[in-house]
């Protein structure tokens, strides 16, 4: 079992810049590929990004592509988010979640879930 927690949310103007943090315990964590999903008011929970165990293979949401992006760093057990050029659309909860499986696909089961982040985007 992995506990995650995430930090670095907040508030910040359209186009700027913001790193979120996913700090891990437990042993499973090398292990697992990591994901971060968001939620929104009012929306069902996306998929953001996701990270397979050795940091190797990325993947994203076509909303987040190009600005968004994803790293860990297995001797810190720690995965960021790295998000540039902010939107509005961008403003929700973001969840750091470990998979239990080493790489990503569309059908990954998370089994473990962080309390989550407000990120907040001005316009």
């Amino acid at each position: 079992q992995v506990q995650l927690v995430e930090s670095g949310g907040g508030l910040v103007q359209a186009g700027g810049s913001l790193r979120l943090s996913c700090a891990a315990s437990g042993r499973t964590f090398f292990s697992s590929a990591i994901g971060w999903f968001r939620q929104a008011t009012g929306k069902e929970r996306e998929f953001v990004a996701a990270i397979s165990w050795s940091g190797n293979g990325q993947s994203y949401a076509d909303s987040v592509k190009g600005r968004f992006t994803i790293s860990r760093d297995n001797a810190k057990n720690t995965v960021y988010l790295q998000m540039n050029r902010l939107k509005v659309e961008d403003t929700a909860v973001y969840y750091c979640a470990a998979a239990r499986g080493l790489y990503y696909n569309p059908g990954t089961d998370f089994s473990s879930w962080g309390q989550g982040t407000q990120v907040t985007v001005s316009s």
